[in-house]
């Protein structure tokens, strides 16, 4: 079953009621993704493979035993974690938790009128949520980045729909881990003596290079893709928010209207003085520490 409702609904989700929709649609709780996958991905990423760094410089000292464990903390684990059998699992808790504190930093975008570029290496699955986060920007103040025209590599190019970049190749949007296409837009945006973002909302390798430039990052990231919560526990990235990032889009819109909720008052539809964690309204960016 595949909820849908309305991601500007005037009655988003209580906490509650979002665990509960992120389980049902398969977003958290019991994944798509094979345990087995993510425990490779972990071990690929203790080992230093840069196809799966995301871009990011991260402390070599992380093993897949800490990598492991981190990933338990930051996303879940399933019930019988020696098992490698069957699907992973992605605490719904953890989820809710994460979406309020990129609330946060996505309020203190629309109090201060910043610069934010919105990019997705996950358009099948995820562009339907950044397009939700433009319009949240926009409408609180912030400003989204335009990338220049032309950014592009060979026969790639990179493509805005209302403010989100995703790469084009081919006649369609693609999906990429690669960091190569933020480098290109950054590069670009100085080439042209623009400032770079004040925040960058992305997933995969788009949030990974803005991360590791010192740009305040928050992030989606499937629970097969260690580097990106391996960099938040680092610093290189404010929020990773875990979720399955590969179904329709329509699974998504209780949390889009969630998020929007929570972006409108602190703590959300339910929680009116709480976000959970540190609350990331006025503190600094994560490359400034």
């Amino acid at each position: 079953m595949i909820l849908r409702a309305k991601s500007r609904t005037p009655n988003p989700p209580t906490r509650a009621e979002l665990i509960a929709q992120l389980v049902e649609v398969g977003l958290a709780g019991a994944v798509a993704t094979p345990r087995a996958n993510s425990l490779e991905h972990f071990q690929r990423v203790a080992d230093g493979d840069p196809d799966f760094l995301l871009g990011l410089d991260l402390d070599r000292r992380w093993s897949f035993e800490r990598v492991r464990a981190l990933m338990a903390e930051r996303s879940g684990a399933p019930p019988d974690t020696a098992d490698p059998g069957g699907p992973d699992f992605i605490d719904p808790e953890r989820t809710v938790d994460a979406l309020d504190r990129m609330a946060a930093r996505l309020r203190r975008a629309g109090a201060e009128r910043d610069a934010v570029l919105l990019a997705t290496g996950h358009p099948g699955g995820l562009l339907g949520t950044h397009l939700a986060i433009g319009r949240m920007l926009v409408a609180s103040g912030a400003e989204l980045v335009t990338v220049p025209a032309g950014t592009a590599a060979g026969p790639a190019d990179v493509r805005q729909l209302d403010g989100v970049a995703s790469l084009h190749y081919g006649g369609g949007l693609q999906h990429t881990h690669s960091p190569d296409w933020m480098g290109l837009v950054l590069d670009r945006l100085g080439a042209a003596g623009r400032p770079l973002p004040d925040l960058v909302v992305a997933d995969h390798g788009w949030a990974g290079c803005a991360g590791r430039r010192g740009i305040d990052t928050v992030c989606f990231a499937d629970c097969n893709d260690p580097a990106l919560f391996v960099a938040e526990a680092e610093g290189a990235v404010l929020v990773t928010v875990p979720i399955e990032d590969n179904l329709p889009f329509a699974c998504y819109e209780p949390l889009n209207a969630y998020l929007a909720a929570a972006v409108d008052r602190p703590g959300g539809p339910d929680k009116p003085d709480a976000t959970s964690g540190s609350d990331l309204d006025g503190q600094g960016g994560a490359g400034q520490g």
